[in-house]
């Protein structure tokens, strides 16, 4: 698919939020119908996003199927606030995708070397006051987000909730770079009052 084509297909596809938001209340009513439209609006872009992350086309495809195959289990976990219905399908890909990359790293590790010793593996204990921070930054930082023109929302709701690169959304949206780049330059702009006090904890 050629740049303007994608960028036809991401119009079409994105419509309104409010679409894809009402084929997640259906199928959190059960109706399998609202899961096989929202699969034929985003399973493109998602597998887009995962193969890039992958480099393993069957890999990509089992990503895009158990991403889907979550987001009909966990629907009624879905809140509008947050974000976009494909934010929301996007973040959990991509997570899908690094704990792979993740599984991956760590069997050739274990094949290659071995783990020595039980001091060798990091500690998966939370730090409590990290958290409530981390908790705090990203409610705050929704909130400011809402204040934002859509299509400059967009593209920080790609950079900052999924953690795509610039090139990596603009790929993906079909838009320029030189767009994506004005775009969150623009954002990141009108943010800087809101955010100040979170300053340093996001450079």
């Amino acid at each position: 698919m050629n740049p303007s084509e994608r960028a036809l297909s991401y119009s079409r596809e994105s419509g309104s939020n409010a679409e894809d938001a009402a084929l997640i209340r259906r199928m959190v009513e059960a109706d399998e119908t609202a899961l096989g439209a929202l699969y034929d609006r985003w399973a493109r872009s998602l597998y887009s996003l995962v193969l890039h992350l992958l480099r393993d086309p069957d890999e990509a495809e089992d990503v895009v199927e158990e991403t889907f195959w979550q987001a009909w289990r966990k629907a009624d976990s879905y809140e509008p606030s947050r974000g976009a219905v494909s934010t929301w399908l996007l973040t959990i890909g991509r997570r899908k995708a690094l704990d792979r990359l993740r599984a991956r790293k760590r069997n050739r590790e274990d094949t290659v070397e071995g783990v020595s010793t039980f001091a060798d593996i990091p500690s998966g204990a939370p730090d409590p006051a990290s958290d409530v921070q981390s908790s705090e930054l990203r409610e705050n930082v929704r909130a400011a987000l809402r204040t934002l023109p859509d299509e400059q929302r967009e593209v920080l709701e790609l950079g900052y909730f999924t953690g795509l690169s610039q090139a990596e959304i603009a790929e993906l949206t079909g838009q320029p770079l030189g767009t994506v780049k004005t775009r969150m330059r623009l954002a990141m702009h009108k943010l800087r009052g809101p955010l100040s006090m979170y300053r340093e904890v996001m450079e």
